[in-house]
């Protein structure tokens, strides 16, 4: 058997959880190999392209789901170097230092961690410095306390300052967003947000262009890609993971590693481990699956005239940690990427052209997102070889409390008509929690350093392993947990 077969590390996925891992033990000299089922997006890709983009949806995969009733939907999830985050709208926002605790909701609690915010403090700053984050760390009274960003933040066009300072006016407090993103670099590829575009390599700091390039400097870690992991086999000790099956151009082919990491994404790593029928003998894979509570909102006044190329440079988290009925926590504001007419019209096909370039002239667009709370029984299983997803929605008082309250205070700032949509289940709102950590292998998939508790040398480093969704965007805290796991491999491989 070569030495190609038997690398020390194998790390399933290159989006932000994998391709991070890979940078934090890329150092090592292990011998590394990274499976990616995807391609890399190619540089002459539609993807500044409205109506390829958000119409044919150009780059979403062609697969279907299985929602609770049996019923095939599209999932709206992404495969390619780099995962979910080629796409995503680049925030880079640490959990609260609250997120950590429990927290009590109007319909429920949001269950504490294994560990408080301290232990992850340092690799948040670790995870900051790696994806090149852009903000401000004193405009928001809810951030934990750390150190300044790596740069400064991205400032707003004149159009959003104006929006900024009406909100202030109103007695709202907005922040500058924790970004990832090269402002001027993009914007010489193509005069567009990057809220729902695929990078090209020009300035979005995701996991291929941060995580993945960092890690490929070094001639001991190689990527492979159009590779799909079809099943993980376990030894002679019933516990040692020996095995990782996968197919690759029409091809069964099997590597024998020394330590392995799942980094699929929350929903296909569940789906891999129930295939494989690994670490589960607390009957926990696949449960308490969370995807957060989102709306987009529209605020427009015909007197705002918004030229903005780029508006998704601040937040509001005003009522994060209270706000709603009793005064509980309700939840995340931030601005979209600009709903441009095309984006309008693909939405909403029956709005007359003339209408959506109106409305887009004169709209602020806004993304809410609130917890949703663990739920044993929102989880996700396989029918047949299929992804079936029981998604159980929880929490939604005070998502509608959110959507209330800010409603209200755009209405406050001078917006006099102001329109909502929730999104429904085939939007992937940062899914998370299917293979959960804890301190309790009972009621857990991982210990709280990213290892199963069935098998000593399988790590899960994705968005499965969070144990709550808060309501922030998730990105930062996968990367952090996985320069955290990356660590504790770090100490395997010297033991």
């Amino acid at each position: 058997m070569s030495a190609a077969d038997t690398p020390d590390i194998v790390i399933i996925g290159s989006g932000m959880g994998g391709a991070t891992l890979g940078a934090g033990l890329a150092p090592t000299g292990a011998r590394i190999v990274i499976l990616e089922r995807g391609q890399q997006i190619p540089d002459d890709a539609p993807a500044r392209d409205a109506w390829r983009v958000y119409g044919d949806s150009a780059f979403k995969s062609p697969e279907t789901w299985l929602d609770g009733e049996g019923n095939a939907f599209s999932p709206g999830n992404y495969y390619n170097v780099g995962g979910n985050s080629k796409l995503y709208g680049a925030v880079l926002m640490r959990y609260r230092a609250e997120d950590f605790s429990e927290m009590v909701h109007l319909e429920g609690v949001s269950p504490a961690w294994p560990f408080g915010p301290g232990t992850l403090a340092p690799y948040y700053d670790r995870a900051e410095a790696l994806y090149q984050v852009r903000g401000d760390a004193s405009g928001d009274p809810t951030e934990p306390p750390h150190g300044p960003y790596p740069h400064p933040p991205v400032p707003d066009e004149p159009a959003i300052a104006r929006a900024r300072a009406r909100l202030e006016r109103a007695g709202l407090r907005p922040f500058s967003l924790p970004l990832g993103v090269d402002l001027d670099q993009w914007l010489a590829a193509g005069a567009t947000g990057w809220d729902g575009y695929p990078d090209t390599r020009c300035g979005k700091m995701d996991a291929e262009t941060c995580g993945l390039a960092v890690a490929l400097r070094h001639p001991t870690v190689t990527l492979q890609t159009g590779a799909r992991v079809t099943g993980l086999r376990v030894g002679t000790d019933n516990r040692t993971i020996a095995q990782v099956e996968y197919e690759q151009g029409g091809e069964t082919r099997v590597l024998r590693p020394r330590i392995v990491a799942i980094a699929c994404g929350a929903v296909q790593t569940a789906a891999l481990l129930l295939r494989s029928g690994l670490a589960n003998a607390s009957d926990q894979v696949g449960r308490c699956f969370m995807n957060h509570n989102a709306s987009a909102m529209i605020a427009i006044d015909p007197r705002f005239r918004n030229d903005a190329v780029y508006q998704k440079t601040f937040g509001l988290n005003d009522w994060y940690l209270s706000g709603g009925p009793q005064d509980m926590p309700l939840g995340n504001v931030q601005l979209l990427g600009r709903v441009t007419p095309e984006i309008l019209k693909i939405q909403v096909p029956s709005l007359p052209r003339a209408a959506a370039g109106w409305m887009s002239r004169h709209a602020l667009d806004f993304y809410l997102m609130s917890e949703d709370l663990p739920d044993p029984e929102s989880r996700v299983t396989l029918s047949g070889d299929q992804v079936q997803l029981h998604w159980r929605r929880s929490n939604m008082a005070a998502h509608r409390g959110l959507v209330a309250q800010m409603r209200r205070a755009l209405r406050r700032a001078g917006f006099p008509l102001v329109l909502s949509r929730l999104f429904d289940g085939r939007v992937p709102s940062h899914q998370c929690g299917t293979a959960r950590m804890g301190d309790d292998p009972a009621r857990s998939v991982t210990d709280p350093e990213g290892r199963t508790w069935d098998h000593p040398n399988l790590f899960v480093t994705d968005a499965a392993a969070l144990p709550t969704s808060a309501a922030v965007n998730p990105a930062l805290t996968i990367a952090a947990l996985s320069l955290r796991a990356a660590d504790t491999i770090k100490r395997e491989l010297g033991a």
